[in-house]
């Protein structure tokens, strides 16, 4: 296999009529901007034309999105019924949606458990979401809670279940507390890290399926690429 069938390979981790989940490596972007770089959603397309020997256009909803250095578990909808659903459950009960991510940081946590809260003021121009202790003109509302999962030498893994969905928000509240992600330069990260990408994961996420009405649990395998979230996978399980 050459390295570009490589990249252009797709992990599926969940496929029906109406869903499918796909786990994203670092560096893609899910849907297209202005660097003009295949986004994820069309490689999705291509894939579901190849492999069911559709004619013409393929319909695919982006109901959510994770930032372009992040990982893990993403959904897309392949009907117009699924999206509009869950567009709703994404963007109007956020509470009816379980995400963990898992994130790698360098400093040893506070306290092996903590709800954080904070109030987050996005700097468009930047790409950059300021986390304030308190309550500021323009800002949101962003609560997390964190778990020490585990260590190794040098890093600690950390369990992290978002309540609210802002952005950049775990990499902005975690850099608040003195906790920057490993590889994340634009949150205080003190390096890059080998191969790009930062050390946040898109670990799992439970939802209602929109059209079953059946829960759906989705766990994505952390960046086979990369050593330290094979050590630190193989240490926490």
């Amino acid at each position: 296999m050459t390295k570009r069938m490589a990249r252009e390979r797709l992990e599926v981790l969940y496929e029906d009529n109406h869903i499918i989940a796909i786990n994203k490596r670092c560096g893609d972007i899910v849907q297209g901007d202005q660097t003009g770089d295949e986004p994820l959603s069309e490689k999705v397309k291509k894939y579901i034309k190849r492999k069911y020997d559709k004619p013409g256009d393929v319909y695919l909803g982006v109901p959510h999105r994770i930032d372009r250095p992040v990982s893990g578990v993403v959904i897309f909808a392949k009907t117009s019924k699924a999206l509009t659903r869950l567009n709703k459950m994404f963007q109007q009960k956020a509470d009816q949606i379980d995400k963990i991510y898992w994130a790698i940081v360098q400093n040893c946590p506070r306290v092996e458990e903590e709800t954080l809260k904070h109030y987050l003021l996005r700097n468009q121009e930047k790409n950059r979401t300021n986390a304030f202790d308190k309550e500021k003109k323009g800002a949101k509302e962003a609560i997390l809670e964190y778990k020490l999962l585990t260590r190794s030498q040098k890093y600690f893994l950390l369990e992290v279940k978002l309540h609210t969905g802002r952005h950049h928000q775990i990499r902005a509240q975690l850099s608040k507390v003195g906790m920057p992600i490993r590889g994340d330069l634009k949150y205080g990260a003190p390096r890059s890290k080998n191969g790009g990408g930062i050390g946040l994961h898109a670990r799992e996420i439970g939802f209602m399926h929109p059209v079953k009405q059946e829960p759906i649990r989705i766990k994505a395998p952390v960046p086979q690429d990369d050593n330290l979230w094979k050590e630190l996978q193989k240490l926490a399980e």
